[in-house]
């Protein structure tokens, strides 16, 4: 399965939310440096979905905020 994500780095709170048009947003405290904030991401999205963290895998966007998942 295939999901685009917008992260939202340095936000308040860490949560993941689903939008009407499908596109998942990922709020996450931690800072775009040095990939933290995408394995953040990565974390987070694994919890949500109930997946191992191995099993997802970065298709697109390493260093954009929007960026696609697949596992």
């Amino acid at each position: 399965m295939k999901i685009t994500v917008r992260v939202i780095p340095r936000a308040k709170f860490n949560r993941v939310e689903i939008q009407p048009d499908g596109i998942v947003r990922v709020h996450t405290t931690t800072a775009p440096t040095d990939g933290k904030a995408t394995a953040d991401v990565i974390k987070m999205l694994s919890q949500h979905y109930d997946v191992p963290k191995s099993s997802i895998k970065l298709i697109r966007g390493a260093t954009s905020r929007d960026k696609v998942f697949e596992f």
